[in-house]
């Protein structure tokens, strides 16, 4: 069986792991073994926030049509009852961008649920 140097291989590696530590700071960016756990670290903090920029997101989207829907004299439960109840099926990143730029049309919303809801 032939010898096999692992030279081109290992080289290879190091220079992905080195190339994904650019901008780390001290011997995280220039030192294999720091670099390597500091990106496996940046890796591991990139999964997790992915995740948590969607419940971020979530959250922000209430606050946002909590807010309008107060201007409108109803909290953010009894308007998405109101629209469960009324059979209309907006999102909330649709409800908090019509919070947000288009309050006429966020109004006629309000209105049309909660008519619907008494009735």
């Amino acid at each position: 069986m032939p010898r096999v140097k692992r030279g081109v291989t290992s080289h290879k590696k190091h220079k992905k792991i080195m190339q994904l530590a650019e901008g780390h700071r001290g011997t995280r960016r220039n030192v294999f073994r720091p670099a390597h756990e500091s990106v496996m670290r940046s890796m591991a903090y990139m999964y997790r926030d992915r995740r948590n920029r969607k419940r971020d997101m979530r959250r922000l989207w209430i606050i946002r049509i909590n807010a309008a829907a107060r201007m409108h004299g109803v909290s953010y439960s009894q308007l998405m009852n109101a629209l469960h109840v009324a059979n209309i099926d907006v999102d909330r990143k649709i409800l908090a961008e019509l919070a947000v730029n288009d309050i006429a049309a966020f109004g006629t919303l309000v209105k049309t649920a909660l008519d619907a809801a008494k009735a």
